[in-house]
């Protein structure tokens, strides 16, 4: 059985553009799992290996996470490049939530960008330990020390230089090993042979000035180096690693590795680094809800002996049937071994099982604790557990964002409506964030995704891979309906038709939430004195529920509320839940008329990176789609502005093309959902007036 402590479950994570898959595809050839390299828009039209579909290799980005593994001396790396767009956020968000840790690629022209923040903030939400990559040192204006400076000001890390690089730009040689004090050359065709000689001496004394830096901050965690860093004397590279191990471990320090994948330099000591300071399976505290107690938390133990629990984390629908991907946590699998979906208790037989390289699978019979394997003929949904039946131990399940964006679409022909219903029912199953609805009044098939690219993918998708052509309407943005103050409401629901009636009457307030809080619908029971008998309390919390679906205003559904029950009367004949849940309903109603209600919109984070000289152009054109600027951050080497702001969604629709045009096409940006924000009140009434108006047409 494999030794855990060399297992490393690690992702790739960045902004769009920052070099995740070059750099995939370097790992790749430097550990011996591919024999040639390609680039993400190479010339040679084979695109790169972790980049499996048309779609990715034409758009040069990267769609759809993939799984790999690889050997890098004793260690067994299992590795998920992840996308950088922000529309494909869940890719990223289900990768870091069964990696054990990541790598943190950063431009060292861009610096920390929106995307960069993102990822951050997934990699905290799983507690996941990371080593940062400053890539492309050879590009014009790059300057490492900044980036560094903005991994601690923008992301609150504690980075230190692990690597640094010889030269920037056009002059980058190799790459100065800060814990053996090396420099570092990268031989041979593509930089395959390392040379390690004595460090320049034009540039000893920044070596020892960052090295000194790096000790200073590996020294909280180890008390024998802070003694040595005091007292100023020399420090073992061995001590120097186990304290950066533990202080990255800790979530504390972040190791900061230098290079250019492109240009093949650096990538090696990277994945030294990896081995060295990211965790093995047996690092990490994993965490299970025993369901034959209450779910009562229980820690998952790094061994393959136990009983078997892991973690579903991705479908896909590919050429060999519908693939699942697997995190085993404890115990380990055979072919041809029986095990239970916890969620809805059926027993699945693993007839194939395989290590994923990508697009291509490799056969294997037994996968140990701490392996990631993908899986044939399982039919389940993403998130759920799996055992051996031994146990009833279920995982938390990942954080998957609202849809902010809709477009209705249908089949061009009727012959592609089987076609067109397979893909939905497929796209639907393989990402959370993919939701399809129908429009009850027009009887529209709604998509709804985290954006304009992901639900132009989807409808891409379905045109080449089910031969279907499609109509797509205008996009349409997810509003929302609040409050805006508390309202009181006491409602009685009273109907006689012969034999026993309906009654039931509630009383108690409704009123707003902060727009922050993680909950949109909170239900308080303070009845008192049976005066609503305790089976009918639930039938009320229903009738609310069912009423905030759809609000008044533009017929949207109703966020951020809390709504109290205090005071209702019942009859000992005619009442019900029945009776109960319409009162609520109408109750609902009553109030929310009266306590001002308005629209909310979702608000975009906004960050437009263009040459100075189109400052004013930038500025202008977001003013003029309702934005508000936050900032600017003006790069005097590049001479590039980066601008960022608070935008509607609604606003921005054929941006790109306006940025690109005002630009000269040297212009970029990147958008991700912020947060709902009140409407301004003369769109107010213009959207109500609109919806009053498409109501009494469909009334004729």
């Amino acid at each position: 059985m494999l030794d855990l402590t060399n297992v490393r479950n690690i992702g790739i994570s960045a902004h769009i553009d920052s070099g995740k898959t070059t750099l995939s595809e370097r790992i790749l050839f430097y550990t011996g799992r591919i024999h040639a390299i390609h680039e993400v828009r190479g010339k040679d039209g084979v695109g790169a290996k972790m980049d499996s579909m048309d779609l990715e290799r034409e758009k040069g980005i990267t769609i759809q996470s993939a799984a790999t593994f690889c050997q890098w001396g004793d260690l067994s790396i299992n590795l998920i490049d992840t996308p950088g767009h922000v529309d494909f956020t869940v890719e990223v968000e289900r990768a870091l939530r069964v990696l054990d840790g990541a790598v943190l690629v950063l431009c060292s022209v861009a610096g920390v960008q929106s995307q960069s923040i993102t990822v951050d903030r997934q990699m905290r939400r799983y507690n996941v330990p990371r080593v940062a990559f400053i890539n492309k040192v050879d590009r014009a204006g790059a300057n490492p020390d900044r980036v560094s400076e903005q991994l601690a000001d923008k992301l609150g890390h504690n980075p230190a230089f692990v690597t640094y690089p010889i030269g920037l730009e056009e002059k980058l040689n190799g790459i100065i090993d800060l814990i053996e004090m090396k420099a570092v050359y990268f031989d041979g065709e593509s930089g395959e042979d390392l040379r390690r000689e004595e460090i320049p001496a034009d540039l000893m004394d920044k070596a020892k000035e960052l090295r000194h830096r790096l000790i200073e901050v590996a020294a909280d965690y180890n008390d024998s180096l802070m003694e040595k860093f005091l007292m100023d004397q020399p420090v073992e590279s061995a001590e120097l690693i186990s304290a950066i191990r533990k202080g990255t471990l800790d979530l504390k320090m972040t190791p900061v590795f230098c290079g250019s994948a492109i240009k093949n330099k650096g990538v090696q000591l990277l994945l030294d680094g990896v081995g060295l300071f990211l965790p093995s399976p047996s690092d990490i505290q994993n965490e299970a809800l025993d369901q034959d107690n209450n779910e009562a938390k229980i820690m998952l133990e790094s061994d393959s002996t136990k009983p078997l629990v892991m973690l579903a984390f991705k479908l896909e629908d590919g050429r060999y049937g519908q693939l699942t991907y697997m995190r085993i946590y404890q115990g380990s699998i055979t072919k041809g071994d029986n095990i239970i979906n916890v969620v809805n208790g059926k027993k699945v037989k693993v007839p194939r099982l395989a290590r994923m390289h990508s697009a291509e699978m490799n056969e294997i019979d037994t996968a140990g604790c701490g392996d990631i394997v993908a899986m044939f003929g399982v039919d389940c949904a993403s998130g759920d557990t799996f055992t051996d039946g031994k146990v009833r131990y279920s995982m938390t399940s990942m954080f998957v964002p609202e849809p902010v964006i809709e477009l209705a679409v249908s089949p061009k022909e009727k012959t592609g409506l089987s076609n067109f219903s397979k893909a939905l029912n497929r796209f639907t199953k393989e990402d959370p964030t993919f939701r399809v609805t129908r429009d009850d009044e027009s009887g529209e098939t709604i998509i709804k995704g985290m954006g304009e690219l992901h639900l132009e993918i989807y409808i891409e998708r379905i045109k080449r891979e089910y031969a279907t052509e499609i109509i797509v309407g205008r996009p349409k943005v997810a509003f929302r309906e609040a409050i805006s103050q508390p309202a009181n409401f006491n409602y009685t629901h009273k109907k006689q038709t012969g034999g026993s009636g309906q009654f039931a009457r509630v009383g108690g307030s409704v009123e707003p939430l902060p727009l922050d809080a993680v909950e949109n619908y909170e239900f308080v029971d303070d009845i008192v004195g049976g005066v609503i008998p305790r089976e009918y309390i639930p039938a009320c919390d229903k009738g609310f529920r069912e009423a905030i679906v759809e609000g008044s205003l533009i017929g949207q559904k109703v966020v951020g509320i809390r709504v109290t029950i205090d005071d209702g009367s019942f009859h000992a004949v005619d009442s019900s839940e029945m009776a109960f849940k319409l009162a609520s309903i109408m109750a609902f109603r009553e109030a929310y008329a009266k306590a001002k209600p308005v629209i909310l919109e979702p608000i975009m984070k906004l960050e437009v990176s263009a040459p100075e000289e189109f400052q004013g152009t930038v500025i202008g054109q977001i003013n003029q789609r309702r934005g508000v600027i936050m900032g600017t951050d003006n790069d005097a080497l590049s001479k590039y502005v980066t601008v960022e702001a608070e935008v509607p969604l609604s606003e921005m629709f054929g941006y790109s093309t306006d940025i690109r045009s005002v630009t000269q096409g040297k212009g970029e940006f990147s958008m991700e959902f912020k947060k709902y924000s009140v409407i301004p009140k003369n769109l107010q009434e213009e959207m109500v007036k609109e919806y009053q108006k498409k109501r009494l047409e469909e009334n004729k």
